[in-house]
């Protein structure tokens, strides 16, 4: 699967998705200090799920009408040394071929997935 790391994600989780076969490619190391917008714009442009920690993008989706290609997984998690972070990540990704067309909050211990708005 492909998927965008905003700015905010580790990159041993990064690493680690790639190590797991995924396309990942990275805000950080690509284009730092881009915007949330710039951010969805290449994923949207290179047709990728976006990987963030960032709320904001579910205002700029829902609330604006932001179009978001594939997806957004949000993790809502506790923040932790990126060390132990990086594996959750990882883990959480393999446990779903269905990120696509979604707007994915992901919480310690649950789910949720809310269809992206049509166009």
């Amino acid at each position: 699967m492909r998927f965008l790391a905003n700015e905010n994600l580790p990159l041993l989780a990064v690493e680690g998705l790639r190590r797991a076969g995924h396309d990942v490619g990275c805000v950080r190391t690509d284009d730092p200090g881009i915007s949330d917008d710039e951010a969805l714009a290449r994923a949207v442009r290179e047709d990728r799920v976006l990987l963030t920690f960032d709320k904001d993008f579910g205002a700029l989706v829902f609330r604006r009408g932001a179009r978001a290609s594939r997806g957004i997984v949000l993790f809502r998690v506790p923040l932790t040394p990126p060390d132990d972070l990086a594996p959750f990540i990882v883990a959480t990704i393999a446990s779903r071929s269905d990120w696509e067309g979604y707007f994915s909050v992901v919480e310690p211990r649950r789910v949720r997935m809310r269809p992206l708005p049509a166009g």
